[in-house]
């Protein structure tokens, strides 16, 4: 009888055994997802990595306590739309709009509820992605960089570096949404300066070739490549053909000297996909958006590539030089 008892016990405490698991794993709490949406491709974005340790400075690593969904639109603007529902219907936690204004403005035509960290290039205020930079309100905030506000400055320190260059040709993106602005205040400079400026129009790698065979026929005498993130995406090639046809250039950011452009201006893109992931990673501790001010990256850099001027036969002010962030020899 005894046997019969303990056989009892130990098939009710088996039982518990087997449920008692389950239940504890009930209780976990989900891990937040978040939504990466992006205006390029994963190949063509080198600044992962900053995200990342960006989001492990606010405790979290992707994987351990968070997941993350990734959608690349491959240069393509007209898909971001699509890819930011995709993100709201699978009801992400988050969505980080990264890859300029493109991918800001169709997260936030996707949603008003999930909360959105971007990143812009230019005034989110003047964007209507926030009601100001201190207090933004609504479901979003984020960091600008405000690199495309510098197109004036990109242009006269073109016109210093070369300055008997009569005809500078501008390499736009007509399905930028910035592209026009950008055009107003490159005409602007290029009045006051006395420069004539050629307006070359590339909205996709098939359509970069011709554009530098146009700026070759008519004479141009240097480049200047306005803010976008397409052109960052496709930066080698711009280099590449720039150097085949010995044409001074001056880009927007650091990796096109690097590459083997003439002239850069702007700010650092590693510290503000950094910022975005702290931002993110506070969103997901329970700060809401709307009390998180706009970071703005204030620090602008000067890259000149000397070793490049030289080959074009570029002889570099000192005065230049001098206020130069970075020499590449």
């Amino acid at each position: 009888m005894l046997d019969v008892r303990r056989r009892e016990v130990l098939t009710l405490l088996g039982g518990a055994a087997a449920v008692w698991p389950l239940a504890t794993s009930a209780q976990q709490p989900a891990m937040p997802v978040i939504g990466f949406l992006n205006s390029l491709s994963a190949e063509r974005w080198p600044y992962l990595a900053a995200f990342h340790q960006g989001l492990k400075e606010a405790g979290y690593v992707e994987g351990q306590n968070v997941s993350i969904e990734y959608r690349w639109a491959d240069g393509h603007y007209d898909r971001l739309p699509a890819l930011a529902v995709d993100l709201v219907r699978r009801r992400v936690d988050l969505i980080v709009a990264t890859g300029g204004d493109p991918s800001a403005l169709a997260a936030k035509a996707a949603t008003t509820t999930t909360p959105i960290v971007f990143n812009v290039a230019e005034d989110p205020v003047k964007d209507g992605l926030v009601a100001s930079l201190n207090r933004p309100g609504g479901n979003m905030t984020g960091v600008s960089i405000l690199t495309a506000a510098l197109e004036a400055k990109r242009l006269e320190l073109l016109h210093e570096l070369i300055p008997n260059a009569a005809v500078i040709a501008v390499l736009v993106n007509p399905n930028f949404s910035e592209a026009e602005s950008q055009l107003k205040v490159v005409q602007a400079a290029a009045n006051k300066l006395g420069r004539q400026i050629r307006v070359l129009n590339v909205s996709s790698e098939r359509e970069i070739d011709p554009a530098f065979a146009e700026l070759i026929q008519h004479h141009v005498d240097a480049l200047l490549v306005v803010s976008d993130p397409f052109f960052f995406a496709v930066r080698e090639k711009l280099v590449a053909l720039a150097a085949r046809n010995t044409v001074p250039m001056i880009a927007f950011i650091r990796e096109f000297t690097v590459a083997g452009g003439l002239l850069s201006y702007g700010g650092s893109s590693t510290d503000q996909f950094r910022q975005a992931g702290i931002y993110a990673g506070r969103i997901l501790k329970g700060e809401r958006p709307a009390d998180l001010p706009v970071q703005q990256v204030t620090k602008i850099e000067l890259i000149i590539n000397l070793k490049i001027a030289k080959v074009l036969g570029l002889t570099v002010p000192l005065s230049l030089l001098g206020r130069a962030d970075e020499v590449i020899e």
